[in-house]
């Protein structure tokens, strides 16, 4: 299919446009097709040089955290003068660009993403299984063996780890003290006293000046992600046997959590889809905020330590997992492509990740490191997550975890909003039965 016939059929449609809506958005995807198409053509240009060249689309923020990956990448190209690859960044929104790029049959040569999409690349057969190749490489015995629960789907193990990661709970030592806080909070309901004692009104106009803990609005994945270690630390989890299960009680009593700390006046929302932000806690406005140890907060100059998720029925966090899948394209670039994430997975690469990023390593001998060990003698609050990483859960790795994880997500907004927990739970699990049983 050619670009003249896509420019052709884009010229008649912006004549167009204006007649239908639908117009415009097929306007729109067609152009996305057509860029994606061109910059396919450019990365398969034949090689006659020899140089077998590889594109991979990443998505990596912030800034700083992409550049330590550009310079790794850089490393790589110059010790493999048969292999270039191209680190390509993707701005949002990355999932409909990527399975564009798919269905044209013009996808990169290496994707890191979420492994929570692994089903939905599975399904389309964009990927490839790694089972038999990491079965012969060494360096497998490396990797951490808990990962391995989030890069595995029906018996196939479909990508590598580049970084792992999970939850704790920030907060600032000196608002502590000065509102006579000695001990950090153990249990929920130990949580929930320490945030009604930090949320402040001074000029007592009912709206405080500082708010015990900041709690993520939205229904995108940071919100769900968030709010994942409660539910697991109540017993919970949100599938069984394929099926989303919404309804049980774990789930309904970790969503209660977050609406009473609501309900208190004692948890502050974020603006919508944005809880990931730092500035509240930053300029003291919040005392608590959930998140892990790859925040702005651990390079910023303000006062700050962390604490566990506490539990209520046991410890539990969320890992916080990125990995990088080979895609599906010729034999040559496939093995060009397996080079790589060889390299991304060894200590080197991971050693100096790691110790750019805040991300802790996935591979052992990386974490077991001098050079690591010595960084996080000046970082200790990395060992909280360190520590946390033998609690910890993850998100479904299932076909269709996008839908299960937006009615998810519309149900944790709305009661945020004050709907009951109960009910916001049924709803989704409703929504989420008729998509199920309609495939």
């Amino acid at each position: 299919m050619s670009f003249i016939y896509f420019q052709s059929q884009i010229n008649t449609l912006s004549r167009n446009w204006r007649k239908s809506a639908w117009q415009f958005s097929l306007l729109l995807i067609m152009l996305s097709l057509c860029l994606i198409l061109l910059s396919g053509c450019q990365g398969t240009v034949a090689e006659t040089d020899g140089v077998i060249r590889i594109s991979l689309w990443q998505s990596i923020n912030p800034p700083a955290n992409r550049e330590v990956f550009e310079k790794l990448v850089k490393k790589f190209n110059q010790t493999h003068p048969d292999i270039q690859v191209e680190s390509i960044f993707v701005g949002q929104p990355q999932l409909p660009k990527i399975l564009t790029a798919v269905v044209g049959n013009v996808p990169p040569d290496i994707l890191a993403y979420d492994p929570q999409n692994t089903g939905q690349f599975a399904e389309l057969g964009a990927i490839q299984p790694l089972d038999e190749w990491l079965e012969q490489l060494p360096i497998k015995s490396e990797v951490l063996p808990n990962l391995f629960t989030e890069l595995r789907l029906n018996d196939h193990i479909w990508s590598i780890p580049l970084y792992t990661a999970n939850l704790g709970i920030f907060y600032r030592p000196k608002l502590f003290q000065a509102a006579g806080i000695t001990e950090t909070p153990k249990t929920w309901e130990e949580l929930r006293q320490v945030a009604k004692k930090l949320t402040i009104d001074r000029n007592g106009d009912k709206v405080p000046e500082q708010y015990g803990m900041l709690l993520p609005l939205g229904k995108q994945e940071w919100t769900v992600f968030s709010w994942f270690p409660f539910l697991l630390s109540a017993g919970g989890d949100i599938v069984d046997n394929n099926r989303p299960n919404l309804t049980n009680q774990a789930a309904i009593d970790a969503l209660q959590f977050w609406q009473n700390l609501i309900k208190d006046g004692s948890a502050t929302l974020s603006p919508p889809e944005r809880g990931y932000e730092e500035d509240g806690f930053v300029s003291g406005r919040v005392a608590m905020q959930i998140t892990g140890p790859w925040t702005y907060i651990m390079k910023s100059n303000v006062d700050y330590q962390v604490f566990p998720i506490p539990a209520k029925i046991k410890p539990a966090t969320v890992t916080a997992t990125g990995v990088m899948y080979l895609m599906k394209t010729t034999p040559a670039r496939e093995k060009a492509a397996l080079k790589f994430l060889e390299y991304v997975l060894s200590e080197e690469f991971q050693t100096e990740w790691s110790i750019g990023t805040g991300f802790l390593p996935v591979n052992r001998k990386s974490l077991e490191s001098e050079a690591y060990q010595q960084f996080i003698s000046k970082q200790p609050v990395l060992k909280v997550f360190m520590e946390q990483m033998s609690e910890a859960g993850s998100r479904p790795i299932i076909a269709g975890y996008s839908r299960l994880s937006d009615s998810l997500g519309r149900a944790i907004e709305a009661t945020l909003l004050g709907e009951s927990p109960k009910k916001a739970l049924k709803s989704a699990q409703e929504r989420l039965e008729l998509i199920w049983n309609g495939n």
